[in-house]
C-alpha cells in the first residue's frame, strides 16, 4: 500500500522518543482520530466531502479527527465507517494485572466450592 504524506509525517516524529513516549500514552481517543483521518485521507477525500456524505458540518469531521477530542459516539464512527468502507471493532482488553488477579480469583473461588 502506498504511504500517505501522513503516513512519512508520523513515521518522522515517532523517530523522536519523546514523541512516541506521548503518541503511544495518548490513549483511545488519539488511536480513534488518527484511523478517522487515516481511513479518510486514504478515500482520498477532503474533510468537506465526508462531512457531505454524512450530512453533517466539515467542523465535526474535523472535531472526530482531532487529538483531543473524546467525545466520540459509536453510531458516528459506524457512519464514517459505512462512508469510507471500513467497520467498527471495539475491544475491552482488561490490565494485565486486573485480568490476572480476576483469574486467580476465579481459580481460588472455583476451588473452595468445589
Amino acid at each position: 500500500m502506498k504511504k500517505t504524506n501522513f503516513d512519512r509525517y508520523l513515521e518522522q516524529q515517532l523517530a523522536d522518543p519523546a514523541f512516541a513516549a506521548r503518541f503511544q500514552s495518548a490513549g483511545e481517543a488519539w488511536d480513534v482520530s488518527l484511523q478517522v483521518a487515516h481511513l479518510r485521507e486514504r478515500a482520498g477525500i477532503s474533510q468537506k466531502e465526508l462531512a457531505a456524505l454524512l450530512k453533517t458540518s466539515q467542523q465535526q469531521i474535523s472535531r472526530l479527527e482531532s487529538t483531543r477530542y473524546e467525545g466520540h459516539s459509536l453510531s458516528m464512527l459506524r457512519r464514517v465507517a459505512r462512508a469510507l468502507n471500513a467497520r467498527v471493532h471495539v475491544i475491552f482488553e482488561p490490565d494485565e494485572k486486573t485480568a490476572n488477579d480476576r483469574v486467580a480469583e476465579t481459580a481460588v473461588s472455583y476451588r473452595l466450592k468445589h
